[in-house]
């Protein structure tokens, strides 16, 4: 019973793996199993009494003496067994029922008793899945300066919101009004004379302006939620404590994911002229002596455009009074004091950049530079290996994290996509990024997500790492060859990727550093925990340690489920401590191993 259930432990395992059912060969080779066992070949030799006796309990119904039909099947195992024990070194037992039932212990009797399997998880550190309530993610806060030394200036390719929905003007509608003139049409879409708004950004010279309407498809960026979110982001992490209480409270919620408010259960007849001067005047009193970010929300909730644009003007105050501090009196030759908001950025040095500022700026710049093109991404051959999906930041937060990359480290993206993990490894750790991508339409979104990420940064006031992108063939790039043999962790998405990709990647891993760790969405090994056999010991994929990991539903753009990835960590020397215990037991007929790469 015992070494029957180990396969059905293993099942789910090969289930996961990415649209490659399992050969037909698993029933026979269950149909097999059953045959090689000794009641399955007792039940289909020849007709014997021992057999009529056998089946009798199950065909008869039951009787009044329902111990009679036990007792000579008992007794006839005894008999048979008593020979077999005292003539064991002579010859066999002549009963059929006992040659059936003995076949497996007589041939463990005649042949030398094998070797203990060894399996991949003999290595210490092998485990094949392990939760994240049992393994938590390192965490590591390494020191590293986080302060850029440019400023702010988002120059003239800035890809702003702005930008962005002024391309789209026909998909967006009106949020905000005029309370004190119902004719006012300054709020509504115009193709030049729009509603917009101005914030300042952390850095110096850094400012955005954002168009204030709303998408007519609740799923398409809003730019309101977009102003909202970036403004709490810089209050709560830049703006210095002693400061806080000018903005007020974090808001725990964006009032503006509900774009219009809901509808009075009755209409109401309009209040005259002279009421919604006096109402509008009473409002904006009470607004100035509200903290700036409640000032913000009450006018989002009124939908009222005039005391939004007046909130926004105090908040900008704000932030140039700490951005840029009045010069000294007193002392003329005194050096100008230096940005608040920036002098914040200097004490990450120990406690590592924010995390709700390390996704306000990747979410800022999905927004503008691959939000647009979703449409066209989507076109692409079904059931290839250039299906177009995405890991969502959380997930590709997570595995930069258990990978423990940091600023010296190299990232290799393997059919990067868009570039969205290469700008957010570089972002996350400082580290230097590669990303090569075969189909022109992304690779073409990734160089403007790469380019828009270094202006941002600097509006945001941090460094990022260095990023390189190529469009190219992965198996064909001189620079991937050049690369991954420096590389510390490569990622290859090959959720979808045929196997016929997947064997041809498989021989650059041997290039791969001691140590180096490759995640990927399909495994690159047969089996997590194979057993080694002299036809895997020497497989390319031997030297890896694998490792697998769930993740959850929301990680990834093609499905509302979770689902696993691998994590594939080069470890020679664990693999040749292995090796040698598997020759030890088995000779040294084994051939030499292929744990890297031969060079001439």
């Amino acid at each position: 019973m015992i070494s029957s259930s180990k396969p059905l432990v293993s099942a789910p395992l090969s289930t996961r793996l990415p649209r490659n059912p399992p050969p037909p060969r698993s029933s026979s080779a269950t149909s097999t199993h059953s045959s090689q066992s000794p009641v399955s070949s007792s039940l289909s030799a020849s007709p014997s009494p021992q057999k009529k006796r056998k089946s009798l309990p199950a065909a008869a119904p039951p009787a009044p003496g329902p111990s009679e039909p036990p007792r000579p099947v008992k007794r006839l195992r005894t008999t048979s067994a008593a020979p077999a024990a005292k003539q064991k070194p002579k010859k066999k037992p002549k009963a059929a029922s006992s040659k059936a039932s003995s076949r497996a212990t007589s041939r463990n009797e005649t042949a030398p008793p094998s070797p203990e399997p060894l399996y991949c998880s003999s290595r210490s550190r092998s485990t094949s899945l392990f939760p994240p309530t049992l393994d938590p993610l390192p965490n590591p806060v390494r020191e590293r300066r986080w302060i850029t030394d440019e400023n702010g200036d988002p120059g003239d390719h800035h890809l702003s919101s702005e930008a962005v929905v002024k391309r789209l003007m026909k998909k967006y509608k009106s949020y905000f009004k005029n309370p004190n003139d119902p004719n006012d049409k300054s709020f509504e879409p115009h193709p030049t004379n729009y509603p917009v708004v101005e914030l300042e950004y952390p850095n110096s010279f850094a400012a955005e302006r954002f168009i204030l309407l709303a998408p007519k498809d609740k799923d398409h960026y809003n730019p309101i939620m977009d102003l909202e979110r970036t403004l709490y982001t810089i209050v709560e992490c830049y703006v210095p404590k002693e400061h806080q209480a000018t903005f007020g409270p974090i808001p725990t919620d964006t009032l503006t994911e509900a774009v219009s408010p809901p509808p009075s259960p009755s209409p109401s007849p309009s209040p005259p002229r002279s009421s919604l001067t006096s109402l509008s005047s009473s409002v904006s009193s009470a607004a100035d002596r509200l903290p700036l970010l409640r000032a913000v929300q009450r006018a989002i909730h009124l939908q009222d455009g005039p005391l939004f644009l007046m909130a926004m003007k105090r908040v900008n105050s704000a932030l140039q009074a700490l951005k840029y501090p009045a010069l000294s009196i007193t002392d003329p030759y005194a050096p100008a004091p230096r940005n608040a908001l920036m002098q914040t950025v200097e004490g990450w040095t120990q406690t590592g950049l924010p995390e709700p500022v390390l996704m306000r700026i990747i979410e800022e710049n999905y927004q503008r530079t691959v939000g647009p093109n979703v449409p066209s991404l989507k076109h692409y051959e079904a059931f290839s290996s250039t299906v177009y999906g995405e890991l969502m930041p959380s997930l590709a937060q997570e595995m930069i994290r258990i990978t423990e990359l940091k600023e010296d480290s190299l990232f290799l993206d393997l059919g990067s996509g868009v570039g969205n993990v290469v700008v957010q490894a570089s972002l996350q750790t400082g580290c230097t990024s590669y990303g090569i991508e075969l189909m022109p339409h992304p690779a073409r979104v990734a160089r403007d997500v790469v380019d828009q990420m270094k202006v941002r940064c600097r509006m945001w006031g941090v460094v990022v790492g260095e990023m390189e992108l190529e469009e190219g063939n992965m198996l064909e790039s001189k620079r991937v060859d050049e690369l991954i043999a420096k590389a510390d962790v490569v990622l290859v998405d090959n959720k979808v990727f045929e196997t016929s990709l997947n064997e041809a990647l498989r021989p650059k891993f041997l290039d791969l550093k001691e140590g180096a760790t490759v995640i990927s969405l399909a495994p690159f090994v047969s089996s997590i925990n194979a057993r080694l056999t002299k036809r895997n010991v020497d497989d390319i994929s031997a030297i890896f340690d694998v490792k697998e990991r769930p993740y959850h539903s929301g990680s990834v753009s093609w499905g509302n489920n979770g689902g696993t990835y691998y994590l594939h960590k080069v470890d020679r020397e664990g693999y040749s401590r292995i090796k040698e215990k598997f020759e030890t037991m088995h000779g040294s007929s084994v051939r030499p191993a292929r744990s890297s790469r031969s060079r001439r």
